[in-house]
């Protein structure tokens, strides 16, 4: 396991602010886990100043016209960001920018690469508020528990987490009952073993275990684990139409395990966007659109404002944001990463349930 990994592992808790300096308006972190990476993408801006220890191979004159590689060093630069990459998939960072600050290269382009055990600065002309809040919430969140989501029939199912910014599918796995695999590979507990390994693996402490799918398969497997894992705390079962992802999706817009899912900040953003769309549908306390958000927020008439993370990054709504905010009012940011997101990017990104109707 390399120390990027062991970092991973070894730091299950929330993102640390390290410090903050007001003459040079920046901010130090260091990213404990996954989450952290995605929070640090919804805040970093192109024309940022980053600064973080990274490696840089040092070119090493000669006599020959061209300039001797030698190996990659280490070192601390300060790069001013021109683009921004995110991968969900490895949950890593790339910014690429010209070096301003650093012993060698200025001027030159470099990529700063991010992931959980990593420590930087971030230098802004100005933090908008919006910023900051996910950066304190960054802190918060983490520490609450991951929920983990079996979803299954006779034939499949998939292990899920649902991470601060949607869910994530960790593994696929098929019983292969209908094949000749399964006969030759498993035997009849071969699929659910394979699916409590996978389990197990994804479990953090008092993570909330919740058991779902069409048919008898989700009770079978229930009950294999109350009997052969009593390190596993009690799953929670619940019966859907649909297996799989589809399933998942299903459970948390019929508001099943609302209980359990509660204190999550994708259930948080799902139950919203769900309340809205309901208003919307009977033509209620709801509008959507820039000039109907606007609107509603200078007569004071928005309960909970709802933002896309997307809009965020692309668009200043720190003013709307502030006035809201003012009026006692409620600002949700809303992941792009699940149903609800996309949703809420058909409504063009920006939506307001309303305490009433300002026209």
């Amino acid at each position: 396991m390399n120390e990027r990994e062991k970092d991973r592992h070894a730091n299950p808790g929330g993102m640390r602010i390290l410090g903050r300096d007001r003459a040079d308006n920046s901010v130090s972190l260091r990213l404990e886990c996954d989450e952290d990476v995605w929070h640090l993408y919804n805040v970093l801006e192109v024309l940022d100043l980053v600064t973080a220890s990274t490696t840089r191979r040092e070119e090493k004159a000669t006599d020959k016209i061209r300039a001797e590689r030698t190996e990659k060093k280490r070192m601390t630069l300060g790069v001013r960001i021109e683009k921004i990459e995110f991968s969900d998939s490895d949950m890593r960072l790339k910014a690429l920018g010209i070096i301003e600050t650093g012993p060698q290269d200025l001027g030159q382009h470099h990529t700063l690469i991010f992931e959980p055990g990593d420590t930087l600065r971030i230098s802004k002309e100005r933090w908008k508020s919006t910023q900051l809040g996910r950066l304190e919430r960054a802190v918060d969140d983490t520490a609450k528990p991951r929920v983990v989501f079996v979803s299954l029939d006779q034939d499949d199912a998939v292990v899920a987490v649902m991470r601060q910014y949607g869910l994530k599918e960790i593994a696929s796995i098929r019983s292969g009952r209908s094949g000749k695999q399964y006969e030759e590979k498993q035997g009849p507990d071969g699929y659910h073993g394979e699916i409590i390994s996978k389990v197990k693996a994804t479990l953090e402490g008092d993570s909330p275990l919740i058991i779902l799918g069409p048919g008898f398969e989700k009770e079978y497997l229930a009950e294999t684990i109350r009997q052969k894992e009593p390190g596993i705390s009690k799953p929670h079962v619940y019966h859907t139409g649909q297996s799989g992802m589809q399933g998942i999706n299903e459970l948390m817009k019929k508001g099943l395990g609302a209980d359990i899912l509660r204190d999550s900040r994708t259930g948080l953003e799902m139950e919203a966007v769900e309340k809205l769309m309901e208003e919307i549908g009977k033509d209620g306390l709801a509008t959507y659109g820039p000039s109907e958000v606007l609107g509603a927020a200078a007569a004071g008439a928005v309960e909970t404002l709802l933002v896309l993370d997307t809009k965020i990054r692309e668009e200043d709504l720190d003013k709307m944001i502030k006035e809201v905010e003012g009026q006692r009012g409620k600002v949700l940011v809303i992941s792009s990463k699940h149903d609800a997101g996309a949703q809420l990017d058909a409504l063009g990104g920006l939506a307001a349930i309303l305490r009433y109707k300002s026209y």
